[in-house]
């Protein structure tokens, strides 16, 4: 069952067939009937009956898109896949890892948006309380862990300290779920082992440019523990009492396959039909495609986007995340801008489709420009206090903040 124990959402089925597995999900009757139903997932029309789903490829999952979003991400499958290892050496009649069991291991207080699991008992699959979710006084154990998990040292003790705590929003990095000072549920990102630089201070300082251009941004700063750079990044699918927000990342929305090229200009269709404030949504998308480019952000996959639910079966655009200056790659979204233009490589790419996103081209300009020219203050926020990077580092991320783009928007200002 999905939902809450007071108003169920549905009830979902899971059928593994040798290499195939797939779902099934119902409405339950109270939701259909209640007054604030409203469709939690494109793919689940609000209607009686039986909606099955299969993974279209390997990389897709078999749950309908909005509960795909609340399962682990890479490094949460990589550290639940060693954990299942090492069981299975012990006990090799234990059977395989099935997409539910990944599904299942997400620790209930922490699972991304609204949507829960409740087992046939009537509880909450692995029910907890904030008070066994890690605070930052827990972020140096936690990282050690991570070391020796990417290494390949790590053993039973740090697999199972892990579990349920590193499966949570956010991508390929070694992460957790922690609770700030003031008890808001948060993420603590660590360093790899294999960085270069500092990944963590980069994602921080990105977040704050954005906020600095008047776009919404995941509130984040840098904290060191044991010697460790670690990025605090709150959590934007809780309110201020920490209620869930139903949350549904972009790819979902467009019902993307993860193999599949999309465009940011279906993006914006989409958009109209589902925002509460359309308009303000698709220009905000539009101007965060200028922010990815002064900055170098390539990793701007449709699951880095995200929608909260705003009530009345309408969205809004969620604060951006899991963003990041590269500086040694080439400034080529792996998002396309639309079908005709390809992957977005020049701001005047960006400039020519703005009509696309409700801007004239006029506006287009003057927003490219501004926000350029709060982007240009990139080194003093570098070297703030909340993200702290040295002159070394500062020259390491030059390429990804001053370039031809770069200038060229800032010219626009003038």
């Amino acid at each position: 069952m999905i939902g809450t124990k007071a108003l169920p959402l549905g009830q979902l089925t899971f059928v593994r067939d040798g290499r195939r597995e797939y779902s099934g999900f119902s409405y339950a009757p109270q939701w259909l009937r209640s007054r604030d139903s409203f469709e939690v997932s494109p793919d689940l029309p609000l209607r009686e009956g039986f909606i099955t789903r299969r993974a279209p490829s390997e990389l897709d999952s078999p749950f309908p898109f909005a509960l795909a979003d609340t399962a682990p991400d890479a490094w949460g499958i990589r550290v639940i896949k060693r954990a299942h290892a090492k069981h299975r050496a012990e006990d090799p009649k234990i059977a395989p890892l099935t997409a539910f069991d990944y599904l299942a291991a997400v620790d209930d207080f922490s699972r991304v948006g609204a949507l829960r699991l409740v087992g046939e008992d009537g509880e909450f699959l692995r029910s907890s309380t904030r008070n066994r979710t890690p605070q930052l006084v827990d972020l140096g154990k936690i990282a050690a862990a991570t070391r020796r998990v990417e290494k390949g040292t790590e053993d039973a003790a740090d697999l199972g300290y892990l579990q349920g705590k590193a499966t949570s929003l956010g991508g390929l990095r070694p992460k957790c779920t922690v609770l700030d000072d003031d008890g808001t549920l948060a993420i603590g990102k660590f360093p790899s082992v294999n960085d270069e630089r500092s990944i963590t201070r980069g994602e921080v300082l990105a977040l704050k440019l954005i906020a600095h251009a008047g776009s919404k941004a995941a509130h984040a700063r840098v904290v060191t523990i044991d010697g460790t750079d670690i990025a605090v990044i709150r959590r934007f699918d809780r309110n201020s009492a920490g209620a869930r927000i139903p949350y549904l990342s972009g790819g979902s929305l467009l019902q993307a396959r993860r193999d599949e090229d999309r465009a940011y200009t279906e993006l914006a269709d989409a958009i109209r039909r589902i925002s509460a404030a359309p308009i303000d949504d698709v220009q905000e998308i539009w101007r965060r495609l200028v922010i990815n480019l002064l900055i170098t952000n390539v990793d701007d996959h449709l699951w880095n986007v995200g929608f909260l639910y705003a009530g009345n079966s309408k969205w809004r655009l969620a604060p951006a995340f899991d963003v990041n200056p590269f500086p040694d790659k080439t400034r080529e979204s792996k998002t396309w801008l639309s079908d005709a233009s390809g992957p977005i490589t020049s701001l005047e790419q960006l400039l020519a489709e703005a009509s696309y996103f409700g801007l004239t081209r006029a506006e287009a300009e003057a927003a490219a420009g501004s926000i350029a020219v709060k982007i240009g203050d990139w080194r003093r926020f570098a070297t703030s206090r909340d993200v702290g990077l040295s002159k070394a580092e500062l020259a390491e991320l030059e390429p990804a903040f001053e370039h031809e783009d770069a200038h060229a928007a800032r010219a626009l200002a003038s």
